[in-house]
Formats: structure tokens, C-alpha cells, sequence
């Protein structure tokens, strides 16, 4: 096989072939196939797409091309979620210890945030002693033991995915639904479960701005991971404004605690009750939705499912003593009071300018070299349709420092907000599940 002509075949309509499809991906990761003609195929597929048969092929050459993670010693019931990303997504940390208290075992592997949030791993991190990085075999034992792991991933897992989104990075291929479903699904499908479930983000703060754009890509992501022998279901949730009330690592970590205690977070709530709900039916642990989210609703009212995050931090070296007084998580130094300056309604904010905002605190990375402060962001007192008064409080600042960087945050989350007379109509939060 030759790579220019299969670039042609591409560029001219053609369907690739799972071998040709190999031959790419086995010779681009060792360095054969140049990066010139690898990024000549992605503006290829760019433009005339591909197959599902295509995307498939490609995302399994992708997993393949490193460590393919072997959980049968887990047993029968092995479950992964994924989330496209948004601000303030703290779903893992409320999720994970729901569903393993209910038999499905969760061995996930997560990221460091890049951009204007942290990630999984960030917010675990800000836990006192908890460490994210350990070898395979005490990986495995942790999901075996307590139900769920949230780990880093493996360098060498999915290696072409890492060099690909590179290239995709600097050749403004990166919105090509096969690129990104084949990025995503490589490293699930890599990562062994059984079940995979997907968070599909839509609105402002979402990769996916266009409900339309989301669902094509939750569609093509499960028929993908249904074509690979996999257990697949997704959802599209809203992301136009901030998933729950806080952003920022450590607060994020005192909210999702708050709702396994049973506070009061109705979108993140329901998000985790749905998210659950769908892995314990595709796994087959439980046969309707309504049985699904008692048995998960249960794990809360019961406190099982604190008790199991709190398992958790202690297996991975954490002070679990955080999880039941999160007044030892770290503080920041200012706090301050953002006060509205008009009264009516919030119509509308704008979920990547708060994000934005949280980063220039601290609360995420501009460069991958970067640092990150877990005691920073910002806690919404308001939220879209909620009355609010002049003079009342629309947000509260967690800051290092009483200085300028924090009269330029005010600004930004102040930017963030619309207002209206009249009480806006709400969209669902959870437009729609992709059975």
C-alpha cells in the first residue's frame, strides 16, 4: 500500500478499508508516514467524512496502538463514562461511588485539565495526600476492592490518539465529527470496560454549541462503540451555563460531596441519577430506569455512596477525613462577595466566560506546564431564571490575592451574566438520551 494513494482515494470520496485504515495508523505512530501526509488525509476526511464502518476501523486502530487495559479480572460488570467537557463537570466524583455501590465496578482513567477548568484529576488532586498516578496492578486491585479507581491515564495507552490530536491541533482539523469520535472512543475502548456511557455537553460552554451537532456526535459515537462489542448508550446535557454552582477544584469536590450527603444540586444531581440510571441498565444490573435511580438514590439517602468515596481517598493515599469535613480542603485567602447591579432575571450566562474567569484565578492552565491553585474560583449564588435584586449577590470569588487580577476577574463574571425583566423559559437541562 502506498499512502498518496489512499490520501486520492480519500480526497476523491472513496471508503477506506480497514486494512488501508491499519496501515495508517501502524505507520504513522512508528514514524513511516510523515506528518505532510497525515495531515493531507485528515483535511481529507475533513471534508468528505467517513463511514461508520470507517470510524470504527480507525478508532480500533487507535486503541490498538498501545496498552489495551484487561479488566476480566474484575468480572462481569465493568463501567466507564466519558464527559465532551464543560465547566464545573464534577460528575466523576458523585457517580462513580453511586454506581459502585450498586455492583458496577468503574475503573477510570481520567486527565489533567488543559484550558479554563481543571479535570477529574485536578479536583482529586486537591485533596490532602491523594495521588492519581500508580502502576496496573494496584489500579486494579482499588477498582476491585472499593468499586471504582480515578486514575491518570497510561502514557502508553492509545499513543496514536496523542500524536494525531496533535497534528489535528495545528492543521484546524479538530471539528471533524470521525477524528474526534475516533479520539474519544480509543481511549474507552482502551481503557476495557464493558459499558461505556457518554455526557454529551451542548450550549456555549460546550465543544458541541448546536443541539444538532451534539446529537450527530453522540449518535456516531455510540453506533462506533456498539460496532466494537460494546455496551453503549449516551445522553445530551445543557451547557450553557455551569454544571451545578461551583467551579474551581477543591470547591468542586466540597459540592460533590454535598450532594452524596443529599444536598440540594438539581443538575448535577439529575445528571448523575441519569448517567447512572443508564449504566446499570446497558450493564444489565438492573432492568428499568425507575428501579435504576431508587437503587441509586438509595446509595445517597443511606450514605453508602460517601462512605465509598471516602474508601476511595483512602486507597489512594488520601485523607479521607476530607470527605466528611471538607474544612480540611484547601482555602483561599479572599473571598469575596460579586453584587449585582440591577434587578430582574438572569436570562442567560455565558458558561466559557465564567470558566475563563475561574482560569485567571487559578483554577485551570493556559499551558500543559502550568500549575494549578485548588483553592481558587468561584461559587454561583445565581443562576439562569433566578429573581435576583440590585445589590444582591450573583457570585462569590475565591481569590489568592485582593489585588487587580481580581477586580479583572469582577469584570469578566460580571460580563458573563445577561438580565431580563421577565423570567426567561427554561430549556431541559437533559435534551435528550441516544438509546
Amino acid at each position: 500500500m502506498h499512502m498518496a494513494e489512499l490520501i486520492e482515494k480519500k480526497r476523491d470520496g472513496g471508503e477506506l478499508t480497514a486494512e488501508e485504515i491499519n496501515f495508517i495508523i501502524r505507520g504513522y505512530t512508528a514514524g513511516t508516514i510523515p506528518d505532510y501526509q497525515m495531515s493531507a488525509l485528515c483535511m481529507a476526511v475533513f471534508f468528505r467524512g467517513m463511514s461508520s464502518e470507517e470510524t470504527t476501523a480507525l478508532t480500533m486502530a487507535m486503541a490498538h496502538s498501545g496498552e489495551m487495559v484487561d479488566l476480566t479480572a474484575l468480572g462481569d460488570y465493568t463501567g466507564d463514562k466519558h464527559s465532551t467537557g464543560g465547566v464545573g463537570d464534577k460528575t466523576s466524583l458523585v457517580l462513580c461511588p453511586m454506581v459502585a455501590c450498586c455492583g458496577l465496578k468503574m475503573a477510570k482513567m481520567s486527565g489533567h485539565g488543559l484550558g479554563h477548568t481543571g479535570g477529574t484529576l485536578d479536583k482529586l488532586e486537591s485533596i490532602p495526600g491523594l495521588s492519581v498516578q500508580m502502576d496496573g496492578g494496584r489500579f486494579l486491585q482499588i477498582a476491585d476492592e472499593v468499586g471504582f479507581v480515578l486514575a491518570g491515564q497510561s502514557a502508553v495507552m492509545a499513543p496514536a490518539d496523542k500524536k494525531l490530536y496533535a497534528l489535528r491541533d495545528v492543521t484546524a482539523t479538530v471539528p471533524s465529527v470521525p477524528l474526534i469520535v475516533s479520539s474519544i472512543m480509543s481511549k474507552k475502548l482502551a481503557s476495557g470496560a464493558k459499558t461505556i456511557v457518554l455526557d454529551v455537553k451542548t450550549g456555549s460552554g460546550a465543544f458541541m454549541e448546536t443541539e444538532e451537532a451534539s446529537f450527530a456526535l453522540a449518535r456516531e459515537m455510540v453506533a462506533v462503540g456498539r460496532l466494537a462489542g460494546r455496551n453503549m448508550g449516551a445522553i445530551v446535557t445543557d451547557m450553557d451555563q455551569p454544571l451545578g454552582f461551583a467551579v474551581g477544584n477543591a470547591l468542586e469536590v466540597e459540592e460533590a460531596v454535598s450532594v452524596l450527603r443529599g444536598g440540594d444540586v438539581p443538575d448535577l444531581k439529575e445528571l448523575c441519577l441519569t448517567l447512572g440510571s443508564q449504566l446499570l441498565l446497558r450493564s444489565g444490573i438492573e432492568r428499568d430506569a425507575e428501579s435504576a435511580r431508587q437503587r441509586l438514590q438509595a446509595t445517597i439517602d443511606s450514605g453508602a455512596a460517601l462512605d465509598r468515596l471516602a474508601a476511595m481517598v483512602e486507597a489512594q493515599g488520601g485523607d479521607r477525613r476530607a470527605v466528611y469535613d471538607t474544612s480540611l480542603l484547601p482555602r483561599a485567602k479572599v473571598v469575596y462577595e460579586l453584587k449585582s447591579e440591577r434587578s430582574g432575571y438572569v436570562s442567560a450566562m455565558q458558561a466559557k466566560g465564567i470558566g475563563v474567569a475561574a482560569m485567571h484565578l487559578g483554577a485551570g492552565r493556559e499551558t500543559a506546564e502550568e500549575s494549578i491553585n485548588p483553592a481558587v474560583g468561584i461559587v454561583l449564588r445565581k443562576k439562569v431564571g433566578d429573581a435576583v435584586a440590585e445589590g444582591e449577590t450573583l457570585a462569590i470569588i475565591h481569590a489568592d490575592a485582593d489585588d487587580e487580577n481580581l477586580r479583572s476577574v469582577e469584570r469578566e463574571l460580571m460580563a458573563a451574566y445577561s438580565f431580563s425583566e421577565a423570567k426567561p423559559k427554561l430549556k431541559p437541562f437533559i435534551r435528550g438520551i441516544v438509546e
